[in-house]
């Protein structure tokens, strides 16, 4: 009796474990990659998927977009100048077989290919491509590294440079070169702001010079000015054309006495 019921037990829980080991539930951004006795099957999931016991070989293989960081590389620009650079890859499986099959470790081999391309795009341009021009060479880190992770069934969709770290020196000179950058658009800005007020009271001269009586009106305007701001002491200022007059009359007595 007792040798029946160990041989029940043992086939329930033969029975148990060989359909936890057949059935398989793949999430609906995984899918099932499976070697039977060696050779690839077609690929399976998502939902339930069942196989065959020390048969089968099942790697599950994730379909959604992976973000991963590039460490920080030691770069000397085109014009020898040494900087630390990180990035961000984003990157997804589109072809589960290839990214199994032609290459070995496909998380792995993705984030030194992306490291070799840092080093070797970003060694080729000069430091004010690097901080000015960033997207074309996102763009650029992004294409190349697509082009070779695609035999993989690796699609790199987006590469950012994050973050360009310099020497304290270099900052210095950067810093140096915007405040003298700076300092000569506020010059220019200066010098043209004369030219435009000297332009204008050449104009207002030539105006005046025609019109005598717009002399006056800014005679008249300048009193009513000086008088609103309440001065204890206003001083007149006599046009000349007014002088012009008595100082004929003066000459002509001095002239015929």
């Amino acid at each position: 009796m007792s040798q029946n019921f160990l041989v029940v037990v043992f086939i329930i829980v033969s029975v148990i474990y060989f359909l936890m080991s057949a059935i398989k539930i793949l999430k609906e951004y995984e899918r099932g990659v499976v070697f039977r006795l060696g050779r690839i099957i077609p690929v399976k999931g998502p939902g339930i998927i069942i196989i065959i016991p020390f048969i089968d070989k099942l790697i599950k293989v994730g379909m959604r977009t992976v973000t991963m960081d590039v460490p920080p590389q030691d770069i000397i620009t085109r014009d020898n100048i040494s900087v630390k650079v990180n990035a961000v890859v984003y990157y997804r499986v589109i072809d589960p077989i290839k990214a199994i099959t032609e290459v070995e470790h496909y998380e792995y081999a993705t984030s030194q290919i992306a490291q070799t391309t840092l080093r070797s795009i970003l060694g080729q341009s000069q430091l004010d491509d690097l901080l000015a021009k960033r997207e074309e060479l996102n763009s650029q880190l992004q294409k190349v590294i697509d082009e070779q992770t695609e035999p993989w069934g690796i699609k790199v969709s987006t590469v950012e440079v994050k973050n360009v770290d310099l020497p304290s020196e270099m900052q210095r000179a950067i810093a140096r070169q915007a405040e003298a950058e700076r300092e000569r658009r506020a010059k220019i800005i200066h010098a043209e702001g004369e030219l435009q007020a000297s332009q204008k009271l050449s104009e207002a001269a030539k105006i005046m010079s025609t019109q005598p009586i717009s002399l006056q009106l800014r005679y008249l305007q300048t009193l009513t000015e000086i008088a609103a701001e309440h001065n204890s002491t206003i001083v007149f200022p006599l046009p000349v054309d007014i002088l012009e007059p008595i100082l004929g009359i003066l000459k002509h007595k001095k002239e015929n006495p």
